[in-house]
């Protein structure tokens, strides 16, 4: 089945003829690019789909598109939820295991982009506390939620290869910031938590995996100009041609969101488990010095750092409970 799908597939493509009514996910920033279609390809399949949100309000009009995709049974209810905010996730996630109602699979969809420097409510570095420790924090608690054989999707991104944890200094409280080392060092751990949530829970039969949905126009990159985010694009076009590789195409939003779904829905989940995707299938390991060739960088996938991390970030939530 896999085989039909790559970088042009859209959402809608990948779930053709799946009826998924009686299933029911959960995406954390649904309501905006890759997020909103997710929820929509999702829902209009029949899905009843758990949207958490920053902004409740804004929410409800940015995805009444999603609403009126709903067809074969399919819902979508929203739930607040600041990533940045340790509280918040708790008080998501005890609402959430209040209701009791099961999820076949998560998506954690949620993130910011090479912010300017600043810190979480709880003192951790924004990228890094927003990308990665809020979904920690989340989906370990809500992991009884999630049904026996059900899936994580964590997404990633191409932008992994530029760094990896510095578990030393994850708050870059030694270092000096750099917006883009900051989101590189938080891809590779949403990756690096997509490994050890597999080892865990593969016991229950439940699989997570890392994506990487491909470049695309979201309002992910809001704090570039117009002009900072063409210059990024050249920059990526011209490392790549230097590599010999082509032009990294932009996605168009349905075709970004193709990959969440194929993985959360449509691949073998023990063929993807404890894998990065790209382009609905296992992205190949390549270890090249190049940040923007294809593929994920070994250190990405290492089982011993994947640990080492787990370890490192329930410390560092514990620390603030």
């Amino acid at each position: 089945m896999a085989e039909k799908f790559g970088a042009k597939s859209t959402a809608d493509e990948v779930l053709s003829g799946i009826n998924l009514k009686g299933k029911r996910f959960l995406i954390t920033g649904a309501s905006s690019g890759i997020g909103l279609e997710t929820a929509r390809s999702l829902v209009s399949h029949g899905a009843s789909v758990v949207g958490a949100v920053r902004n409740l309000t804004k929410a409800e009009l940015a995805t009444a598109s999603v609403r009126d995709a709903a067809s074969q049974g399919g819902s979508l209810e929203l739930i607040n939820l600041d990533l940045a905010s340790l509280q918040s996730v708790r008080a998501c996630a005890d609402k959430l295991l209040a209701d009791g109602q099961p999820f076949d699979a998560i998506i954690a969809n949620a993130g910011v982009m090479a912010t300017p420097f600043g810190r979480t409510i709880d003192g951790f570095e924004v990228q890094f506390g927003t990308n990665h420790l809020g979904h920690f924090a989340l989906i370990n608690q809500i992991e009884p939620l999630l049904v026996d054989n059900g899936r994580l999707v964590v997404l990633s991104s191409l932008s992994h290869r530029g760094a990896d944890m510095d578990l030393d200094d994850p708050n870059f409280e030694q270092q000096a910031y750099d917006p883009w080392v900051a989101y590189s060092r938080s891809k590779t751990a949403n990756s690096l938590f997509a490994v050890e949530f597999d080892r865990r829970h593969r016991d229950r039969g439940i699989r997570a995996a890392s994506v990487m949905p491909g470049n695309s126009l979201t309002d992910l990159p809001r704090h570039f100009s117009p002009e900072d985010l063409q210059e990024l694009l050249q920059t990526v076009d011209a490392a790549r041609t230097e590599a010999g590789l082509p032009p990294k195409e932009l996605k168009e939003i349905p075709q970004a969101a193709a990959t969440s779904v194929w993985a959360a829905v449509v691949a073998d989940k023990d063929e993807i488990g404890g894998h990065y995707l790209e382009d609905c299938a296992v992205a190949p390991i390549n270890d090249t010095p190049n940040p923007f060739a294809d593929g994920v960088r070994s250190y990405a996938l290492d089982a011993n750092k994947a640990k080492q991390l787990w370890a490192k970030s329930e410390e560092l939530i514990s620390a603030v409970s």
